[in-house]
């Protein structure tokens, strides 16, 4: 099982890979900087507040049996890797398009 700890590390990262600081987060889900502070850092928190921090961040809370964690893992990391080399193979597409030009 994740800590809470683990949890809230993910959503500060989330926010911050998102370019949001904590002030930010008003806007998004109705809490104030110093509520938002108090609970990115805090043990424990209401699901609800969970909820709604990862409503806010564009993020959904997915629970997923132990046994699948790594497979589910190693599922997210090769998307990622697709993902990049669809990028790649895009500006590749790019440079030899303008190439036959």
């Amino acid at each position: 099982m994740q800590s809470i700890d683990n949890l809230m590390q993910q959503l500060k990262l989330a926010r911050k890979i998102q370019g949001l600081s904590q002030k930010d987060m008003l806007m998004r889900i109705g809490m104030s900087q110093q509520q938002y502070q108090r609970t990115e850092s805090a043990a424990d928190m209401r699901m609800s507040t969970l909820l709604r921090m990862a409503e806010g961040l564009g993020l959904t809370l997915l629970l997923v049996p132990n046994t699948d964690v790594k497979k589910v893992i190693a599922s997210f990391n090769q998307e990622k890797l697709d993902v990049q080399q669809n990028k790649q193979d895009t500006n590749w597409s790019k440079v030899l398009k303008d190439l036959e030009d």
